[in-house]
């Protein structure tokens, strides 16, 4: 399995329903760049996500690559542009990215993209979590914009629909 390179949405949103040691239960390894890392910190002290960071997740974050213009010119967040460069410059990551239009951008450049529900599913197929139905409903009162086709389609593949 190849290393994933991590956003600050999928972060933020782990965080707030206590899912953020599946980052180091999942992927071989995973990598913030430190564009990512500054968005969070730059969030409120009761960010379950910034408290994190500041303590065992500060060994994940990994100095920012060089930025190309073919991607500055999809004018993603500073966030996005450092995921997606750091994947291309490590050859052999999977972005873990939330928004459409980064993802997008990821395609694109023929980087492999999954997002918070694409951890979750996977949790759900490792039996690191007993239900992804439950999980998946957290994810949106936290916030996440899933589509309900999106949610069907990753309850079907978890074996959690009728």
């Amino acid at each position: 399995m190849k290393p994933w390179i991590v956003n600050a949405s999928p972060l933020i949103l782990l965080g707030k329903i206590n899912l953020l040691e599946l980052l180091s239960a999942l992927p071989p390894s995973f990598s913030i760049p430190h564009a990512v890392s500054l968005e969070i910190l730059a969030g409120p002290d009761t960010d379950p996500a910034k408290i994190w960071l500041q303590t065992h997740g500060s060994a994940f974050v990994m100095p920012d690559s060089h930025i190309s213009p073919e991607i500055l010119s999809w004018d993603l967040g500073a966030g996005e542009t450092a995921v997606i460069s750091l994947a291309l410059a490590l050859n052999d990551s999977i972005c873990v990215l939330d928004d459409l239009a980064a993802r997008n951008c990821a395609e694109v450049f023929q980087v492999p993209v999954i997002g918070t529900l694409g951890i979750l599913l996977r949790a759900k197929i490792a039996g690191l979590i007993p239900a992804l139905k439950p999980e998946v409903d957290r994810l949106v009162t936290a916030g996440s914009m899933l589509s309900s086709q999106i949610i069907h389609e990753a309850l079907h593949l978890a074996g959690e629909t009728s």
